[in-house]
C-alpha cells in the first residue's frame, strides 16, 4: 500500500466577516494573508515557507463552525505564553490548558466565529 506524503493537504475556516478574521489571524500568528480570487470569492490565504509543497489553508466567508466542526492547529511563530497573549488581545478565547505531547505543547483557543484552533509549538 502507497501512503500519503502528508494527511492534512489543505484546510479552510469558515469566517463570518473576513476583514475581521483576517486581522485576528495576523495579529495571533504575526503573518500577512494573502488575498485570493477563487471560484467561490475571495479567500485569505496562510503563507508557508514554499506554497508548492508546504501545508496550507484559507480563510472564507462561510458559516461559522462554532466548535461543532474539526479543530485546526496552527504552528505558534513564538513561544507559546507570546502567542496566547496576542489571542486575548485579538479578541480570542483561551479554552484550555496547555497540552504537552511528544512532539510539542499545544493549547486549544476559539476565534471570533468560535472557531476551534490549537496553537502549536515543536519542543
Amino acid at each position: 500500500m502507497n501512503l500519503p506524503k502528508d494527511t492534512a493537504v489543505w484546510f479552510e475556516i469558515p469566517v463570518s466577516n473576513l476583514t475581521n478574521a483576517r486581522e485576528f489571524y495576523q495579529n495571533v500568528l504575526q503573518v500577512t494573508m494573502i488575498e485570493q480570487e477563487m471560484g467561490s470569492g475571495t479567500v485569505m490565504i496562510f503563507p508557508v515557507e514554499d506554497m508548492q509543497t508546504g501545508v496550507s489553508g484559507n480563510l472564507y466567508e462561510g458559516k461559522p463552525g462554532n466548535n461543532n466542526g474539526p479543530t485546526i492547529h496552527l504552528s505558534a511563530p513564538t513561544p507559546l505564553e507570546d502567542t496566547l497573549e496576542r489571542v486575548v488581545a485579538a479578541g480570542g478565547e483561551i479554552i484550555s490548558e496547555e497540552v504537552i505531547i511528544p512532539g510539542g505543547r499545544f493549547v486549544y483557543c476559539k476565534d471570533h466565529d468560535g472557531n476551534s484552533i490549537g496553537l502549536f509549538n515543536r519542543n
